[in-house]
């Protein structure tokens, strides 16, 4: 990644910004604390659809989030057309976020922000972050195990 001054900025994307998003938000948003990097690394997220606009996440995923250390005290909110010119990495969940995020970029170099979470796995375990909106317990798990993966390795990489 390009070196800058001022803060690098992250915008992590999933379909309704209540689950998956926002959990890799807290979860970012921990390691950048710990690193010693606030001030440096602005996190955000937004969906893809306003369907939850103004609602926190997901309480199962807030409750299995807090069981980890992260709170995830965020809005939902949707994507829009600043956010590709205000980010320096957009980093959706899975194809869909991508392909979506594709389609609403305002112009080439704001496609070239988007990259999809797995990007930055260091296990490769899976290649999208499934959206454990419909599962169980398991899923909310699985769901943090691959974001804690991938965002250490996002801060590996800045």
């Amino acid at each position: 990644m390009e070196e800058k001054k001022g803060e690098y900025k992250i915008l992590f994307v999933c379909l309704g910004n209540i689950c998956r998003s926002p959990s890799a938000e807290a979860v970012m948003k921990k390691l950048v604390h710990d690193a010693g990097l606030d001030g440096r690394i602005k996190v955000d997220s937004a969906g893809i659809i306003g369907y939850h606009a103004g609602e926190k996440a997901d309480p199962r995923m807030r409750s299995h989030a807090a069981r980890r250390g992260y709170k995830l005290d965020s809005v939902s909110r949707p994507v829009c057309t600043d956010d590709f010119f205000d980010f320096d990495l957009i980093i959706g969940m899975d194809n869909r976020n991508i392909d979506d995020l594709k389609r609403k970029a305002p112009d080439l170099e704001s496609v070239g922000k988007i990259h999809q979470m797995t990007e930055y796995s260091r296990n490769k375990l899976y290649d999208y972050v499934p959206d454990p909106y419909y599962s169980g317990a398991e899923g909310f798990e699985l769901v943090l195990d691959l974001l804690e993966d991938a965002c250490a390795g996002l801060l590996e990489k800045l």
